[in-house]
């Protein structure tokens, strides 16, 4: 029920290469409005906590818009869906630019959001059919090497643009590399890609399985744990680190950096063994957080941290799609699509319980507690998932040897 896509490497790497440019686009639309909270916030006369629920509309937008647009290009050409996408995030862009008030802005970033989660659970897909089976993890990596790039590139240019021409000028931007990254796309993707054509009931019925849902609730607590903190890191750092908006900018590109480091390591981790991978970077992401608690009361150590911190949550994403798409081999578009509904589903989380606990009076300082509480659940699913996946192991030879 796997798609036909081409023979691996046929292509090079050109059409995974235009996949990671759209990727950059919508990374960057959807990461920047956090640099812009401040700014968002007043001009249209809103708090920055009801201004964070813009990152919660977008991912509850990617949620339930990613099986919508699953099922309904389920049937079509790979190359003509994923041009369809892009089209959705291009129409998006405008809306948000010319928006002319906060729930109208809210709006757009739904639509916007609308073709993320298939876009994403599309590309990987396709990625990985591109290429020799013990490169597929490496594929993902390249592929969401765009939305890293985002937080490198896309992020800290487009805040530094907002703050200076105001922040529609920012999507104004960011609808122009929505173009560029459709014309990519057009030209770079094999012609053939066709659709699956098993029973889309029988492809749903698959994603029931036990190791499936645990697999996505891992990706919404990696999610929550990473937005939780993430959201609301301009005001953390403006206000317990004491360093300036324009300051923001550079932290965000180091961010940004870690985020490129880790996905690369993730890739090449998740390809060697990877559930100890995925173990092991919940362990280390548990202790930064708690770290972060301590480092942020001065420049150097909490820029040090934010850079280690974005190292190891994204070495977790290509793995924990990876580990989805594997655990859901007879749905695979439709699994990988949900995953990204799932990790969204932790953005929309993670932001509004960063946001309840600071109009809480949680302070800004200790907000990483959240996150770091939130990564011992998701170390706990996946310690659980990987002595299931030990026990069917034994349980296999058992019978063989029987």
């Amino acid at each position: 029920m796997t798609d036909t896509v081409t023979r691996p490497g046929s292509f090079g790497n050109l059409p995974i290469l235009a996949l990671a440019l759209a990727s950059f686009g919508i990374g960057t639309t959807e990461f920047v409005i956090m640099g812009l909270l401040p700014d968002v916030a007043l001009d249209l006369g809103v708090s920055i906590p009801d201004a964070g629920l813009l990152v919660t509309g977008y991912a509850l937008g990617v949620t339930f818009g990613a099986p919508f647009l699953a099922i309904a290009t389920a049937r079509m050409d790979r190359r003509r869906a994923l041009l369809l996408l892009i089209s959705i995030f291009i129409l998006g862009n405008f809306l948000c630019a010319i928006a002319p008030d906060y729930w109208l802005l809210m709006a757009a970033r739904v639509v916007t959001a609308f073709c993320h989660g298939a876009f994403f659970g599309l590309g990987a897909v396709v990625a990985s059919n591109l290429v020799a089976p013990h490169k597929r993890v490496q594929a993902i990596a390249l592929m969401f090497s765009g939305l890293t790039l985002a937080n490198v590139l896309g992020v800290p240019f487009g805040t530094a643009l907002g703050q200076e021409l105001g922040w529609r000028s920012t999507f104004w931007a960011v609808l122009a590399i929505g173009v560029v990254a459709a014309s990519a796309l057009y030209v770079a993707l094999p012609r053939q890609i066709a659709a699956s054509t098993g029973s889309l009931w029988l492809e749903a019925k698959s994603l029931g399985k036990k190791q499936v849902l645990l697999a996505m609730l891992i990706s919404v607590l990696a999610s929550a744990s990473l937005f939780s903190v993430f959201t609301y890191i301009t005001p953390m750092l403006q206000e317990i680190t004491g360093i300036t908006p324009r300051q923001v900018t550079y932290v965000l590109l180091l961010f940004g950096v870690g985020l490129t480091v880790g996905n690369y390591i993730g890739g090449r981790l998740g390809d060697w063994r990877l559930m100890p991978a995925i173990i092991m970077a919940f362990a280390l992401l548990i202790a930064i957080l708690a770290l972060f608690t301590e480092t942020l009361t001065s420049v150097i150590p909490a820029v040090a941290t934010v850079m280690l911190w974005g190292v190891v949550a994204f070495a977790l994403v290509s793995p924990l799609q990876m580990r989805v798409v594997n655990e859901a081999s007879d749905a695979p578009n439709l699994a990988s699509t949900l995953n990204q509904g799932a990790f969204n589903l932790g953005n929309a989380a993670g932001a509004w319980f960063g946001g309840i606990a600071i109009t809480q009076g949680v302070s800004y300082q200790h907000i990483p507690w959240l996150g770091a509480a939130i990564a011992v659940l998701a170390l706990l699913a996946t310690v659980w998932s990987h002595l299931l996946d030990r026990r069917d192991e034994v349980l296999v030879e058992n019978g063989a040897s029987a």
